[in-house]
């Protein structure tokens, strides 16, 4: 099989083909989908809408962010990233990311910023312990509490914004940080292995996870702990972050 082609969006139909799978992954009644005329308009300023693409130009996947200053500092935040169900777990998300860090570095920017939602375990994983980034605030309801989608519905848009620098130094030295957590930590945060399952059979378990890990974080944070790492425990179906003051 050929490999996607991870390239810049760059016709109408490629805009188009982008917000028609914004609808497709997150419903479609989402009203945070970024319209064809931004997702262009973004991209004349710096910002990055890519995707990725099979042997016959159908749309596999895409990301799309944008540049801007934070604290005096050309900074990008990654706003989305999609892959069709087909095409997951082959690196098409990855390839996207590393896309996005190498068109952000080419245009000024010193980090990439993004959001996720931290009951998401194999997001904390990738995040922490694959992609090399830190995370440096835990926003509640950043989103709101009603996007239109389906997978926000009744818990909330917790979110913790994570850091990824340019500077490939730099991600080695965060990946060594995550490694080391499990041995300078001195407080867990506990989240379930599969949260997308519970989350679609048991509402009611959702949000009990929601309410606890909103609890821990905020409190924990509140007393100068910051969040170290990730570690997957399969074996007990859980996942934990990792803090230390």
């Amino acid at each position: 099989m050929n490999e996607p082609v991870i390239r810049h969006l760059e016709s109408e139909e490629d805009y188009q083909a982008c917000h028609a799978l914004q609808l497709e992954t997150w419903g479609s009644a989402f009203r945070e989908a970024v319209p064809p005329s931004i997702l262009l308009v973004s991209q004349k300023l710096g910002g990055v809408t890519a995707g990725a693409f099979d042997a016959r130009g159908r749309m596999l996947g895409f990301v799309f962010g944008l540049t801007g200053i934070r604290d005096g500092v050309i900074t990008h935040w990654s706003d989305m990233l999609a892959v069709r169900a087909e095409a997951q777990n082959g690196g098409i998300g990855r390839r996207l990311k590393e896309f996005q860090r190498r068109a952000a570095a080419a245009v000024g920017a010193r980090s990439v910023l993004w959001t996720f939602d931290p009951l998401m375990a194999r997001n904390a994983h990738l995040n922490f312990n694959v992609y090399g980034a830190r995370a440096v605030e835990y926003v509640v309801d950043m989103y709101g509490t009603n996007t239109g989608s389906d997978l926000h519905r009744g818990i909330g848009t917790d979110r913790l914004v994570m850091e990824w620098a340019v500077d490939d130094a730099a991600v080695v030295r965060q990946r060594e940080l995550a490694r080391d957590a499990a041995r300078t930590a001195s407080a867990r945060i506990e989240v379930p292995a599969d949260f997308t399952s519970i989350l679609r059979s048991d509402p009611s378990a959702a949000k009990w996870w929601r309410d606890r890990t909103r609890a821990q974080f905020t409190e924990l944070l509140a007393l100068g702990h910051r969040v170290l790492g990730f570690v997957r425990e399969p074996e007990r179906e859980r996942g934990a972050y990792l803090l230390a003051r």
